[in-house]
């Protein structure tokens, strides 16, 4: 039954199609009242590919969230799926610095957040003496309490900005962080064994 509606439907669609180009648009013998007004031609517009898709179409984008169990599943495993056993960790190290525990060749967590306040606190000094809205184009030197500046050449400080800190340097933060290191490499070929207990 829906076949042949379906059928009824697309020959009478034809037949409007056929008589729309016949008398033209709108047909003037079939309409009722009918007010002349000269068609425009339309312009020929070039579509772009952001007209055709817009915004809606989102490929490759998962539908649904993954519930905690599937995300428990996936991380540690299932008797019933794969199992992932806990393996513990035989890779820690003690900090010879400060003596927390952290993973061997990585750094120390205690440590690195010391050095990251110190940093911000520079940080803010800088932009508290130099404003945050202007770009920092020149070497920026941090002086500590008690500090001086080196016995160099006048033409080595121009153009460098100093800012003073108010605190002592901590023992931990070097003075010379990005200064090469004066001692000269080894030439021996010996190599020592390490981790022998």
């Amino acid at each position: 039954m829906i076949p042949r509606l379906t059928y009824v439907i697309n020959i009478l669609k034809n037949l409007e199609r056929n008589i729309i180009q016949s008398f033209g648009y709108p047909p003037k013998e079939l309409a009722l009242a009918y007010a002349h007004q000269k068609q425009v031609p339309r312009q020929s517009t070039k579509f772009t590919l952001k007209d055709l898709v817009g915004d809606g179409i989102l490929l490759a984008v998962p539908k649904f969230r993954r519930t905690v169990e599937k995300r428990w599943k996936r991380k540690f495993g299932s008797p019933d799926y794969v199992w992932k056993m806990l393996v513990p960790k035989t890779n820690i190290a003690i900090c010879n610095e400060c003596g927390h525990h952290h993973e061997r060749g990585r750094l120390c967590g205690n440590c690195y957040k010391r050095i990251e306040t110190e940093t911000k606190e520079i940080q803010a000094k800088i932009e508290e003496k130099l404003g945050n809205n202007k770009p920092i184009e020149n070497d920026v030197i941090v002086l500590y309490d008690g500090e001086k500046l080196p016995d160099e050449t006048k033409e080595f400080w121009q153009g460098k900005r100093i800012v003073e800190m108010k605190k002592e340097r901590p023992q931990w933060f070097s003075k010379n962080l990005l200064q090469k290191t004066t001692q000269q490499p080894s030439d021996s070929k010996d190599v020592k064994p390490t981790d022998l207990a």
